[in-house]
């Protein structure tokens, strides 16, 4: 690589032996690549974006604020170089999960070393702001704890403004009183692991057809008026295809789906093998697949770069749904990019989490609520409530792609042992020689 293709000076770390390396982002062609070289173990360079979309305008002045020598990731908690306050806490409640996936982020083995309620009540108690605090309660598979109910009651009663559940759906389909149990104890809305609307991508991912589970979650968070957002993986040769078809099943299922929050397949945690470029999902290829396969129902101006992160990390997307018709409230290039992790910020991010995450308790009567002009305040103000929806990604580092520019920017935090960690530095794993 020719190095006057430069774009910007960061630091990474060695994929086999995880030690701190200087790293460059270099475009070759439409192309950019993280390139970095460890003494021992060679040079590695890992493509980043495609080119489809200009990254420089994406990414914006976001990069402005040197970046130094930060001392990411080791000993990771948030530190003087972190940029962003903590949006959402994750915090881990079990260790063990009902399936064996070929990609898991934790990689988590099932085992008996979980934490007690006592324990969690203490970590609840110590991160939570009442009022504000988002948590999410994930795993492994939480719903393999018979006292969850416990656990969200506990995280509301000390003061959490809403308590999000990451599951797989299983037990949330199989189990309609333990699904009312969960949402009696206050759960505010459910991210469920959604990857395709075909048995086949479930055998394929998962090691079994899980579809019609998936769709009875639904169906009984719905009952209890839980709303759900559809969190894929996408892995390029098992359902990359069936983007679009994910997106029509959303919006058909309004107001119980609130929204789809893609996840390109990360390598860290369980993965089959080291990954290939030509495996590699960017941003800017998710977004064009998504204008694509909606037939430009959703175009790529609506999906603007995140805020509350660095813009290589994920998009946002908010719309009606008006008439089955998609209508962007947002629009790239003419809406501000603000973070909401400000003081004033932050309560903005919490109405809009009310806003399209959860779902109203009482919906309109009659068709009228469904018609009318969306100009009309009033109109637009009541079908929003009942009828907002959210596309938006996430695109977790691993140990091939972290860029520490990006890590400090992270407002994903997992809460352990006293500590708020970034997300990705939490999970960030070796690969094989």
């Amino acid at each position: 690589m020719d190095d006057r293709n430069v774009l910007y000076k960061t630091w990474s770390v060695c994929p086999v032996c995880m030690k701190r390396v200087a790293a460059e982002r270099v475009q070759v062609g439409a192309e950019v690549f993280l390139r970095k070289t460890c003494k021992e173990h060679g040079t590695y360079q890992t493509v980043i974006w495609r080119g489809l979309i200009d990254m420089r305008e994406w990414i914006g002045d976001a990069d402005k604020t040197a970046l130094g020598n930060p001392q990411c990731p080791d000993g990771c908690g948030l530190c003087h170089d972190h940029l962003q306050k903590t949006c959402c806490v994750l915090l881990n409640v079990t260790n063990c999960c009902n399936l064996s996936c070929r990609f898991c982020l934790a990689g988590n083995r099932n085992g008996s070393d979980d934490p007690t309620i006592h324990e969690i009540r203490e970590s609840l108690s110590k991160f939570i702001e009442k009022g504000k605090t988002l948590v999410q309660l994930s795993g492994g598979e939480p719903t393999m704890r018979d006292d969850l109910p416990e656990i969200i009651k506990a995280a509301k009663e000390a003061g959490a403004k809403y308590v999000q559940l990451n599951s797989n759906g299983i037990r949330l389909g199989d189990d309609k009183e333990y699904m009312r149990a969960l949402s009696e104890a206050g759960l505010s809305f459910v991210f469920m692991q959604f990857d395709g609307t075909e048995d086949s991508i479930y055998e394929n991912l998962r090691d079994r057809p899980l579809l019609e589970k998936k769709r009875k979650a639904i169906e009984n968070c719905s009952a209890y008026n839980i709303g759900v957002t559809l969190v894929p993986t996408i892995v390029r040769d098992v359902n990359m295809y069936n983007i679009g078809e994910i997106l029509r099943f959303a919006i058909s299922g309004m107001p119980d789906i609130r929204g789809v929050h893609f996840q390109p397949v990360a390598y860290i945690g369980r993965i089959p093998e080291n990954p290939k470029d030509n495996e590699r999902i960017t941003l800017d290829e998710l977004i064009c697949e998504i204008a694509r396969q909606t037939d430009g129902i959703i175009k790529t101006d609506d999906l603007l770069p995140s805020a509350c992160d660095h813009p290589l990390c994920g998009f946002h997307g908010d719309f009606l749904v008006d008439q089955n018709k998609l209508v962007p409230l947002l629009k790239r290039g003419k809406s501000e990019r603000k973070c909401c992790c400000g003081s004033s910020a932050a309560e903005k991010n919490r109405e809009f989490v009310a806003r399209r995450w959860l779902r109203p308790p009482v919906h309109p009567i009659g068709e009228g609520s469904r018609c009318g002009d969306v100009r009309d305040m009033e109109v637009f103000l009541n079908r929003i409530k009942f009828y907002g929806f959210t596309v938006t990604a996430m695109a977790f580092q691993d140990a091939g792609n972290v860029d520490f520019s990006r890590l400090r920017n992270c407002s994903l935090h997992v809460y352990d042992k006293g500590r708020f960690v970034p997300f990705c530095a939490y999970y960030l794993s070796g690969w094989s020689p």
